[in-house]
């Protein structure tokens, strides 16, 4: 698995800080909220690779909201949902809004950990196919490379 950025969102802070943990001694970099409002907020300032999103969270925004507010501003952003097996429907829900996948909770670490790089690898792939797309756009229009720096 190589190194990339989680946001992991859970109003459980035992929870939270324990997978965080988990996460940083495997040399994954790792970051924790407790609302959706501070992962919107982080997200707005940071890139992340994969959001680990609860779904059950009390107080103002759910995960289902939060997710639809994720994919508005980082669309490429992977997220894995964290149910527990009462929301099962609101799991399949969040799929159909762009969620890459829901783990049940109590969640295993090795499938987490597989989830997390099978997510990971989607996001790569999407990256990749934007960056070989503008390089072939450059090649084909080198004039807008030139066009561009006018309107800065």
């Amino acid at each position: 698995m190589g190194i990339f950025r989680i946001l992991i969102v859970d109003d459980e802070v035992d929870f939270l800080e324990t997978i965080v943990n988990r996460l940083k001694k495997r040399k994954l970099d790792a970051i924790g909220v407790t609302s959706g409002e501070a992962a919107l907020d982080l997200l707005a300032e940071q890139l992340f690779d994969v959001v680990l999103l609860d779904i059950k969270m009390p107080g103002g925004m759910d995960g289902i909201e939060t997710l639809r507010e994720i994919k508005k501003i980082r669309p490429l952003t992977e997220v894995l949902l964290l149910t527990g097996h009462a929301s099962v429907e609101t799991s399949i829900e969040g799929m159909k809004l762009g969620a890459f996948d829901y783990l049940l909770k109590p969640i295993k670490l090795e499938e987490l950990l597989q989830k997390l790089a099978a997510a990971f690898g989607k996001k790569s792939t999407h990256d990749k196919k934007i960056q070989d797309a503008k390089i072939q756009e450059l090649i084909r229009y080198p004039s807008k490379v030139f066009e561009q720096d006018k309107k800065e």
